[in-house]
C-alpha cells in the first residue's frame, strides 16, 4: 500500500514519540508470550521494548530474554564460522606447506577466540554490534599474500588497526548513509545470487565426486519444497534447521558416505606456539618489511567492510517492525569489535580475518531476535563445537553446509535486495551495482554505483541535487579512486597485470 510523504513524516514522528515516552525499563515492559495473539506479536514487541545500553552491562533476563528462535542464527552462524575459518586457514595451508592437523587445531582454536569476543562485546557491553566473523571475499587474495611473503600476523594487525581508525571516526556509519536504496538493493541481489549459486555448484561437485549425482538434485529440490512452504506459514525462520535436518537424513538414505573422525580435544592455547618458528604457522614473528608487503591488501580488506556491514545493517532493518531502531546494528560498533577481535586473534594466533557475521545476524533478522541473545549462544556453540570435536564434521557435511548457506544467507538477502528495488528509479543503481560487481567483486561495484548515483547520472535525481558537494563527488569519489588504485596494485583488476611485479603470481 502507498503512502504519502506527509503520512510518512507522521509516522516517523510518531515512532520516535512512542520510543521517547515508553516508560519502564525492559523488566516492567516485558509481557508473557501467552499475553499475544501470534508468536509474531510477542517477539517484535520484544524488539521494541528493548533498550540496549553501549560500554556498559547488559544482562540476560534484565535486559533481554532467550528464546528457542535464538538457536536457529546461533546454528546457522557456527556452522558457518567452521566452514569460513576453515578455508582460510586451508587457503594459507596449502601454499606454506602445513598439514591437515594443523588447519584443523587453528579452526578449533579460533572457535574458542571468538567465543570469548562474542560474549564481552555483542553479549555484554555493545548490544547492537553484530559478531565478528570472517571475510570471505578475502580468501581469493590469500594465496597473492603468501607468494608475495605476506605474514598472517602483519595482514590481520594491519586489518585491525585500520578497522579501529574507521570505527572511531564513524567513516563506516558515513558511508552508509551515501549509499542509495538502489545501490544497497543491487548489492544484496548480486551477493544473494551468486552465494546461491556458488553452494548449488558446489554440492553438485561434491556429488559428481561420489558418483551420486542424484543426490545433490534431490536435496535442492527438497529444500526449495521446504522453502515454500515455510513460506506461505510464515516459519521462514524455521528454514536453517529444517533444511540441514533435510538435506543430511536424505543425503544420507541415498547412500551419501558420511563418518565422525573429529575426536574431542583442546588445541594449544599458546600463542608462542603458534607463532614459533618450527611450530604451528612455523613463520616466526612478521617483520617491518611483512607489514609492507601486506599494507596494499590491509587497506583493500578494511575498505571492503562498508559494502558487506552495510548489506547486513539493511537486511536487519527490512525484517525487523517499526519502532525497532535502538536495537538495529549498529556499524561504527560493529567495526569497532571487528577490530578488537581481529587483533588479539592474530596476536595470539589464529587463522581467521574478520568482518561483519553474514551467516549469524540474516538468520537473526528473519527470527525477529535482537542481536545479544543469540550471540551469547553462538559462542556457546562455538565453544562445545571446538572441545566436542564432532559437531565440525557435520557443520562441513555438503549436503547440511550448503542448503544452510543457501537458505540461511544467501536466498533471504537476494529477497531484500528485491525487496529495495522495487519501485522508484532504484532498479538503474541496481542493475550497475551487478553489472560492476561482475566485472570485478563487489567492492568495486558498490563504490563505482555509489558515485555514478551520487552524481545524479543514475538513480534518483531529487536525492543527488539535495547531497552537499562532499556527499555527492568528494567523498564517493575518494572511495573509489582508493579501491581501484589498490586492486590494481594487486592484480585484481581483470586483464590488467599488477602493477607491483612481486604481486605477479
Amino acid at each position: 500500500m502507498k503512502t504519502t510523504q506527509q503520512d510518512g513524516i507522521t509516522s516517523k514522528a510518531e515512532e520516535i514519540t512512542d520510543a521517547q515516552t515508553a516508560p519502564g525499563s525492559y523488566e516492567q515492559l516485558h509481557k508473557p508470550s501467552s499475553e499475544f495473539n501470534t508468536r509474531d506479536e510477542y517477539l517484535e514487541h520484544e524488539l521494541q521494548i528493548m533498550q540496549p545500553k553501549r560500554w556498559r552491562p547488559n544482562l540476560p533476563f534484565r535486559d533481554y530474554r532467550f528464546e528457542f528462535e535464538d538457536t536457529i542464527p546461533a546454528m546457522a552462524g557456527t556452522i558457518g564460522k567452521v566452514v569460513m575459518v576453515g578455508a582460510i586457514a586451508a587457503t594459507f595451508a596449502a601454499p606454506l606447506g602445513l598439514s591437515d592437523a594443523f588447519v584443523l587445531e587453528n579452526v578449533r582454536y579460533e572457535l574458542l577466540i571468538v567465543s570469548i569476543f562474542i560474549i564481552l562485546f555483542s553479549g555484554f557491553i555493545l548490544p547492537t554490534a553484530n559478531l565478528a566473523g570472517t571475510h570471505g571475499p578475502l580468501i581469493p587474495l590469500i594465496p597473492i599474500v603468501v607468494a608475495a611473503g605476506g605474514h598472517p600476523m602483519a595482514f590481520g594487525l594491519l586489518i585491525g588497526a585500520f578497522g579501529f581508525i574507521l570505527a572511531i571516526t564513524k567513516g563506516g556509519s558515513m558511508l552508509a548513509r551515501l549509499t542509495s536504496k538502489g545501490v544497497c538493493g543491487g548489492l544484496l541481489i548480486y551477493l544473494g545470487f551468486i552465494g546461491t549459486i556458488s553452494q548449488v555448484k558446489k554440492l553438485f561437485a561434491w556429488a559428481e565426486a561420489i558418483d551420486m549425482a542424484h543426490i545433490a538434485f534431490i536435496v535442492i529440490l527438497a529444500t526449495i519444497l521446504l522453502y515454500a512452504l515455510l513460506e506461505h506459514f510464515k516459519k521462514r525462520w524455521l528454514a536453517v534447521p529444517l533444511s540441514c535436518l533435510i538435506g543430511g537424513v536424505v543425503a544420507f538414505a541415498l547412500g551419501a558416505p558420511f563418518e565422525f573422525h573429529t575426536a574431542p580435544g583442546l588445541p594449544n592455547m599458546n600463542p608462542a606456539y603458534w607463532w614459533g618458528e618450527n611450530t604451528g604457522w612455523m613463520l616466526g614473528l612478521p617483520t617491518l618489511e611483512s607489514f609492507v608487503v601486506v599494507l596494499p591488501f590491509a587497506v583493500l580488506a578494511v575498505a571492503m567492510w562498508s559494502p558487506d556491514f552495510l548489506g547486513h545493517q539493511v537486511f536487519q532493518k527490512i525484517s525487523y517492525p517499526q519502532r525497532t531502531e535502538k536495537v538495529q546494528m549498529n556499524i561504527d560498533d560493529t567495526m569497532l569489535s571487528a577490530s578488537v577481535r581481529q587483533t588479539f586473534g592474530s596476536l595470539a594466533g589464529g587463522a581467521n580475518f574478520t568482518s561483519s557475521w553474514g551467516t549469524y545476524i540474516v538468520p537473526a533478522a528473519i527470527a525477529k531476535r535482537p542481536i545479544p541473545a543469540g550471540a551469547i549462544l553462538t559462542a556457546v556453540f562455538c565453544i562445545i563445537a571446538g572441545l566436542w570435536g564432532y559437531p565440525m564434521d557435520l557443520a562441513i557435511w555438503q549436503p547440511v553446509l550448503c542448503v544452510a548457506l543457501i537458505v540461511g544467507v544467501f536466498i533471504p538477502l537476494l529477497e531484500a535486495g528485491m525487496e529495495m528495488t522495487r519501485e522508484g528509479k532504484t532498479t538503474q543503481s541496481a542493475a550497475i551495482v551487478v553489472f560492476a560487481s561482475t566485472l570485478v567483486n563487489p567492492a568495486f561495484g558498490w563504490s563505482l554505483t555509489m558515485l555514478l548515483d551520487n552524481l545524479g547520472l543514475i538513480g534518483c535525481k531529487e536525492r543527488s541535487a539535495e547531497l552537499t558537494k562532499m556527499s555527492r563527488w568528494v567523498i564517493p569519489l575518494i572511495m573509489f579512486v582508493l579501491l581501484t588504485t589498490v586492486m590494481a596494485i594487486v592484480g585484481m583488476l581483470p586483464g590488467i597485470p599488477a602493477l607491483m611485479a612481486d604481486f605477479r603470481h
